[in-house]
């Protein structure tokens, strides 16, 4: 549970029906197993301690004295278990039935909440014998408690802030106007539905896009359990689907038509990350004037995650999925470049080629753009610069993919021209410092802008995201251009969109040099090769850039603490980088990250493709003198 990790739980017991005292002894085993596996929410199914598919047998009194009798009977068994359920039973209050949910904690009734909506159309007839909740809160006596009964209650944890619970039952959320966005307006961050939906073909699907949804519409965590078997065969068979979402995704589905428990870890940090960034989700105190809120306490203990951490978060898992996203990214980038050359009448693009990843992709996305503009690819003027640092492999592989895509190739050796400007400011070729590397960055920029003059055409930048965030890019030179069309794709994305085109196109012979490229050392080949081998080799001197991608995706889009970063990074690649490792480079994304942001503040204009970008114009409004102590500090502290 530290760093607002909790494990909820969605259970099925396998019922009687009318039977509340053997249900009872079910949903208890249940909440004890749960509890053993170290959940602190447990949901159960509508009505699940009768049964749902009771029918006129809910009119006869025995039944709902004999479920109250359970309820205090689970009660007394659970008071010792750490950990909130959700219980659905007939309730009857006022001289009316109604269809709710308990809402129980160590042995207290904390609430109940009553079902909203009642449905009676097709197979279902509540209406017979249930009436529908009050948002008005009334307070009932109940084994010399005062409890209090109504729609609008939230269920607060006072050492989990970010923990509030409420709850909705079944059809509830099926209707237009579901219980549960109140709920979410007034804060909730957690929603149970306690649900008997029965199965016919297609419902399934159709209930998981349903809870997925919700929970993203709401940004919270989802819990839905489903009554299942045990329940009447009469007319209809329940399949026991449980679901437990968290912001549009799904953390754990059960199989259906079976009984037990599924798990899925919560990240409530995540939920309240995303609706404090989200301006437009209403503020709690705006939507909870007419809710109450009931306070319990949970014991927080380390929670070892089940959770899956994504160690690639920029690039889909799914092969499928990767390939619609690939080509979605990379008609984002070329539309992008197509509306800049439109608006400013060029009809040229200026690109450097190295053979390397970045400006591969640049060159990828060029060649499309041309194509939307009915272009001939030939006025795409593609630019090897070789000097110091060149390889053969990277060079053969630049001058074969100029050729391959059709574009116009110059060479322009640049080692002249560098060693030119050395003498003019006193550089020792010899010295291979930092101005010996990015003399030859500059002079590379400077052809590049001038030869666009030349043609009246528009400089295509090809630095990525990641660079951007270390830094690792040469001030006005590698820094600059006129549209950098790679601006908001990380490093790794960038090997996955390259990967695809090599996937996807025809043309044998392009394919293998875009797998070659692939398989080249990132390196900004500044410094002299050894025996014709590339020397500098870019994650030998800043790390690995699918750690330092992990790094800034977590730290851009939901603004986590290095502690907790470090922790989900342990977890993605405990199995790949030892513990210190992972935390050295660390170390190394968050004193770049703060000491070169006024890189970062000056960008050439491209276009975003994803959650995360820093571009100072709306994604990363952060002064460039910022001080790094409280995240430096926290770091250093991990040690």
């Amino acid at each position: 549970m530290n760093q607002g990790f909790i494990r909820a739980a969605a259970a099925t017991p396998k019922i009687r029906v009318a039977d509340p005292e053997y249900n009872a002894g079910q949903i208890t085993d249940l909440t004890r197993q749960a509890a053993a596996a170290q959940a602190k929410i447990i949901v159960f199914p509508e009505l699940c301690l009768t049964g749902y598919t009771c029918g006129d047998l809910f009119l006869q009194t025995p039944l709902l004295l004999k479920a109250r009798e359970q309820l205090s009977a689970i009660l007394k068994a659970t008071k010792d278990l750490d950990l909130v359920a959700f219980i659905g039973l007939p309730w009857q209050q006022g001289g009316k039935l109604y269809n709710t949910a308990a809402v129980i904690h160590k042995g207290r009734l904390l609430g109940l909440v009553p079902k909203t909506n009642i449905p009676n159309y097709s197979e279902f007839y509540e209406a017979r014998h249930f009436v529908p909740g009050s948002k008005k809160t009334e307070w009932i006596t109940w084994e010399d408690q005062k409890i209090p009964m109504g729609t609008s209650l939230l269920f607060t944890c006072d050492t989990l802030p970010g923990l509030v619970l409420a709850a909705e039952i079944c059809e509830d959320v099926w209707v237009p106007c579901p219980p549960s966005i109140g709920h979410a307006s007034a804060g909730a961050t957690v929603i149970a539905n306690c649900s008997a939906s029965d199965e016919t073909v297609g419902k399934g699907a159709y209930r998981d896009s349903l809870i997925t949804g919700q929970s993203a519409r709401l940004v919270c965590g989802y819990i839905y359990a489903n009554a299942g078997e045990g329940e009447s065969t009469q007319d209809l068979v329940f399949g026991g689907h449980n679901i437990i979402a968290e912001n549009g995704v799904s953390l754990a589905v059960s199989h259906r038509f079976t009984t037990g428990i599924i798990y899925g870890d919560l990240d409530l940090e995540r939920l309240v990350s995303d609706r404090r960034r989200l301006t437009t989700f209403p503020s709690a105190q705006s939507g909870a004037e007419d809710y109450v809120c009931i306070s319990f306490s949970l014991h927080l203990e380390e929670l070892s995650l089940n959770r899956f951490i994504d160690p690639a978060p920029f690039v889909p898992q799914d092969h499928g999925e990767r390939n619609r996203r690939c080509e979605e990214i990379l008609s984002i980038q070329a539309m992008g470049l197509k509306k800049r050359m439109e608006h400013t009448g060029a009809s040229r693009a200026v690109i450097g080629i190295s053979g390397g990843l970045d400006s591969t992709l640049a060159l990828l996305v060029t060649a499309r753009t041309f194509d939307m503009l009915g272009l001939p690819r030939d006025q795409i003027l593609a630019v090897t610069m070789p000097c110091f640092g060149t390889t053969d492999r990277t060079y053969r592989n630049a001058l074969a993919m100029a050729e391959k895509l059709g574009a116009s190739l110059k060479e322009v050796n640049i080692q002249n021209s560098v060693l030119s400007h050395f003498r003019d400011i006193g550089q020792d070729p010899e010295n291979h410092d930092v101005t010996y590397e990015n003399a030859q960055a500059r002079e590379r920029t400077q052809v590049l802008m001038d030869m666009a003059n030349q043609v009246s055409g528009l400089v295509v930048g090809t630095g990525d995201m990641s660079e951007l965030a270390l830094g690792w890019a040469t001030y006005n030179g590698d820094h600059m251009s006129m549209y950098g069309v790679n601006a908001s794709v990380p490093k790794t994305l960038v090997r996955h969109l390259v990967h695809y085109y090599a996937d996807t196109c025809q043309e044998e012979e392009l394919r293998t040099v875009l797998l070659d490229v692939l398989d080249t050392p990132v390196s900004p080949e500044l410094l002299p090769p050894k025996d014709g081998v590339i020397s500098q080799k870019t994650e030998d001197l800043v790390g690995p850039y699918e750690l330092h991608d992990f790094f800034m995706y977590y730290i851009l889009r939901f603004g986590y603490s290095p502690a907790r970063i470090f922790r989900m990074a342990l977890r993605a690649f405990g199995e790949e980088y030892p513990r210190e490792i992972i935390l050295k480079w660390m170390k190394v994304f968050y004193r770049r990250f703060f000491s070169q942001q006024f890189k970062r503040s000056c960008l050439p204009d491209g276009p975003r493709v994803g959650s995360v970008a820093v571009s100072p114009r709306g994604d990363l409004r952060m002064p460039s003198d910022a001080c790094g102590r409280l995240w430096l500090e926290e770091t250093e502290a991990l040690s």
